[in-house]
């Protein structure tokens, strides 16, 4: 992370509105804004919700063009001490990912944002495991492989 380049409103203000969106979509219709969840029940068993649910998961990527256009130039970008996966690793990466939220009964955002927010013991658990996870990662590609 260049952290030069960090700017804590911008977190912040990114985490309210994520925040205020899972609020709203649970108060109006009364559904956890997991993403993963959203997108099984997408793919699994269609029904009269799935409506919402694509607006949902078209909305992700469409919000976050919209934000490219007003802020300008919001390239993502990888430390340098990151090696570059290529296509192959990035689609290896979110098939691990799509597995690890099947296993864990959950994603990040439904665990961390939505079942912490409701006091979920199994959330707490999840998002424990989640930051352990993160942390040992961090220490072994930084440190013993020297990524």
């Amino acid at each position: 992370m260049d952290w030069t380049a960090f700017n804590p409103l911008a977190a912040l203000s990114g985490g309210a509105l994520i925040g205020l969106a899972a609020l709203i979509l649970f108060l109006g219709l009364g559904r956890i804004a997991g993403v993963s969840g959203v997108l099984g029940q997408v793919l699994q068993r269609p029904d009269s919700e799935t409506g919402w649910r694509l607006a949902f998961l078209i909305g992700l990527p469409v919000g976050a063009l919209l934000m490219a256009k007003v802020l300008g130039d919001v390239t993502p970008h990888v430390g340098t001490g990151t090696p570059n996966l290529g296509t192959l690793g990035l689609v290896i990466a979110g098939l691990l990912v799509g597995y690890g939220t099947r296993l864990g009964s959950g994603c990040t955002s439904g665990h961390g944002i939505c079942g912490l927010a409701r006091l979920s013991p199994r959330s707490l658990v999840a998002v424990l495991l989640f930051m352990a996870s993160a942390m040992a990662t961090v220490f072994v590609t930084r440190h013993l492989v020297g990524a």
